[in-house]
């Protein structure tokens, strides 16, 4: 499959932590936290002082935790 321009640009959207707090809705501690372990996308360096996740990266994270709650509904029902 090959991605015109346009979604390429949207697919490498940078965004920086506050955005990312407030689309997953966890604290910077949480975030760090979960990066640390391993299960939180890693951010891009953007300077000496400044980071940026790539916004396709966390909303993979977000789908990954709908669809692990959805299989967990599964079970329970199933």
């Amino acid at each position: 499959m090959t991605l015109n321009l346009e979604q390429q640009a949207q697919n490498l959207r940078l965004i920086r932590r506050k955005e990312v707090q407030v689309k997953i809705g966890m604290g910077a501690s949480s975030i760090y936290a979960e990066m640390a372990k391993g299960r939180f996308p890693k951010p891009v360096s953007l300077s000496e002082k400044r980071v940026a996740w790539i916004e396709s990266e966390v909303d993979a994270w977000i789908a990954e935790r709908i669809a692990s709650r959805d299989a967990s509904i599964t079970t329970i029902e199933g």
